[in-house]
């Protein structure tokens, strides 16, 4: 595996010696003979899961069964991600891939509320309709630059994409059902992944709490990108919460409550927060809920393929997490010195992210290529990552940084 080309990195070692139809959706050579010891044979790629077989192999890296990552170079230069190209976090194992045959068959618990029921799939699609382009990114995407080395699958940007997800509004449920009881501050999801016998399922389930706030945009999604949602990613159902980290978009959700306390179950409690490195997880401590402005360059970005000298046009993506996207920065040195960059092709709203680009004109040299991004809120990338045990939260634009070569 090819060595992770970072500025901060390379500091880190040196000092310890060592709409979819409107975006356009698509469907080292040997080493010479020499007295060095031969280098290993790169291992082979892993194979895709069977539940994710309809998946681009060429743009993924498959990191393990249930985490596989969108290659940078591979997002495309349409504002939404294509489906086979999409990233896939699972906490557990998924469901059987039977429980997409009849995805209208599904239900939902809805519990909370005035008049406590459940809904099927079929049912919930008489209630309303509404499709909420967004960035659907998890909590750990740009874990791999915490020189702490974070447990954890080491994400770089490839663990995030921006999607359409179609259903009905969570407040369009709430009105069918009277409204949730007095009192009420969360909202929770649970998942309906199997728990494995013997486990206590506090300690395995998928159940995460976010605050009543959060419902304003939130929905429950059998609809991906225009296409009945895939197992891959939460079908026949999942929650949607918009400008939440990925983990808050419950998949396969079964129960929707709204509750006075969070969840007790161990990814709610300890799982998934802002803990100081080294500790362990607590709920005293941030859970990890909102998305902050972040961007990052995708072309060009390859160390290892030099372009040529000459005009070079700059382009990468600009999230704000739970505002828009308002502007985007770029420098050519390293956060020397930063140039205004233009946002292009169509605005899909606040949850969204937009695509950014920057023509220069590149001399033979070595680049540091960097983008930050501001967000209507006025809140924009920082320098450096907040530290913490897990590796939540990158949104370092000196970590994202690439460096390229120019002949």
């Amino acid at each position: 595996m090819r060595e992770l080309t970072n500025p901060s990195r390379r500091r880190m070692l040196a000092s310890t010696g060592g709409v979819v139809a409107l975006a356009g959706l698509g469907g080292m050579q040997g080493a010479k003979a020499s007295s060095a010891p031969a280098a290993a044979a790169a291992p082979a790629a892993k194979p895709l899961p069977e539940y994710a077989k309809w998946k681009n192999t060429d743009a993924l890296i498959v990191h393990s069964a249930n985490t596989i990552e969108t290659k940078r170079g591979a997002f495309g230069s349409s504002v939404i991600t294509p489906s086979d190209r999409l990233f896939i976090r699972n906490n557990i194992a998924p469901p059987s891939l039977d429980i997409v045959k009849d995805p209208d068959a599904w239900t939902l618990e809805v519990d909370g509320v005035a008049k406590p029921r459940s809904f099927t799939v079929a049912e919930l699609k008489t209630l309303g309709l509404t499709a909420v382009p967004m960035v659907l990114q998890c909590s750990g995407n740009g874990r791999a630059w915490f020189p702490s080395k974070p447990s954890g699958t080491q994400w770089t940007v490839g663990a995030a994409g921006c999607v359409i997800f179609t259903g009905v509004p969570v407040k369009a449920l709430l009105e069918a059902v009277g409204g949730m009881s007095d009192g009420m501050v969360y909202m929770t999801s649970t998942g309906g992944e199997d728990i494995p016998a013997g486990l206590d399922p506090k300690d395995v389930m998928v159940e995460r709490s976010v605050p009543i706030s959060a419902i304003e945009d939130a929905i429950l999604a059998w609809e991906l990108n225009g296409e009945p949602l895939p197992l891959a990613h939460g079908g026949p159902l999942r929650i949607v919460v918009p400008g939440y980290t990925g983990v808050n978009s419950v998949k396969y959700v079964k129960r929707l409550a709204f509750t006075k306390e969070q969840s007790p179950a161990k990814i709610q409690q300890t799982g998934y927060r802002m803990a100081p490195v080294g500790a362990k997880g607590e709920p005293t401590q941030a859970s990890i809920w909102e998305m902050p402005p972040k961007s990052w360059i995708n072309t060009p970005a390859d160390p290892d393929q030099p372009i040529k000298a000459g005009r070079v046009v700059i382009s990468g993506v600009a999230m704000g997490g739970m505002t828009a996207a308002k502007s985007v920065e770029v420098s050519i040195n390293g956060g020397k010195d930063w140039q205004t960059a233009q946002l292009v092709g169509p605005d899909l709203g606040p949850y969204a992210w937009r695509e950014f680009v920057l023509p220069v004109k590149l001399e033979p040299g070595t680049y540091e290529l960097a983008s930050r991004s501001t967000n209507t809120a006025g809140k924009s990338q920082p320098e450096e990552r907040m530290e913490n045990n897990r590796g939540y939260l990158n949104n370092s634009w000196r970590d994202h940084m690439v460096t390229i070569k120019v002949a």
